[in-house]
């Protein structure tokens, strides 16, 4: 863990040139930014208390960093404290207005809160970003929100759109073929998780759909097939631990 801390701290630190001699007015943001990837670290590590510190003195810096105010933001919802997360995220979006990856985290939280259409505008306005290296993503996101709520028709639209962007996005791929599964359309599942496995690396996930969509189809074979590729290339995985339970309940 401590090696991850290291590397974005050196990462960091190239960003900004490397040298102590930056200029004066530089240091703040620097090290509100340093501090934000802190925490960040904390963040994934479950270390709340931790990363809150971080985050906080990161907004003492530079209070006007919009990445500061999403990284509290992220915080407070692992807090479970709901005006602190819309307020920080409002502050990151009115300091930038056009930043697709805070809009895409926003929206996350919108949808994962019952607010689909906001969650839904935000995501259309990071997927519409053509400077968006991942309009993938919010497309996929988009897609899972719309199922959540029901609108199954208009997720597969956005999981497609995904693709059509991103051939090789394993979650869009995942997302779109466990839709068809459940839809019932279950050799359009198959036939989209082969497709898939064919062209690029496999994953735990779609290895396990591939043995969902097999039985389902009593393609005895198909679902040892898969199975036996989950066990050896994913070996300590969920999913190998769900396949006795496929095996059993073939239905």
């Amino acid at each position: 863990m401590k090696f991850l801390v290291s590397a974005a701290l050196a990462m960091l630190l190239a960003a900004c040139g490397g040298s102590p001699l930056a200029p004066e007015k530089s240091r703040g943001d620097n090290a509100a930014a340093i501090n934000v990837q802190l925490g960040y670290a904390y963040l994934q590590r479950g270390e709340l208390v931790l990363a809150k510190e971080k985050f906080e003195r990161a907004e003492t810096q530079n209070p006007r960093d919009p990445n500061v105010h999403s990284a509290l933001a992220m915080l407070y919802e692992r807090l479970g404290k709901t005006k602190e997360v819309d307020q920080h995220f409002r502050t990151a979006l009115r300091l930038a207005p056009h930043n697709p990856e805070i809009s895409n985290n926003y929206a996350v939280y919108l949808c994962r809160n019952g607010r689909t259409e906001e969650g839904l505008r935000r995501f259309r306005a990071a997927a519409e970003d053509p400077l968006y290296r991942s309009r993938d993503a919010a497309y996929t996101n988009a897609g899972v929100c719309l199922r959540n709520a029901g609108r199954l028709d208009d997720a597969e639209a956005n999981f497609k759109r995904a693709l059509l962007l991103r051939p090789n996005s394993a979650e869009a791929a995942y997302q779109f073929s466990d839709l068809q599964l459940t839809r019932g359309r279950v050799k359009d599942a198959r036939a989209q998780v082969d497709q898939y496995l064919a062209a690029f690396d496999a994953t735990p996930e779609l290895l396990l759909l591939g043995v969902q969509t097999a039985h389902a189809l009593g393609d005895r074979l198909a679902a040892e097939r898969y199975a036996r590729r989950l066990r050896v290339e994913f070996p300590g995985s969920a999913q190998v631990r769900a396949i006795p339970r496929l095996d059993q309940n073939p239905g």
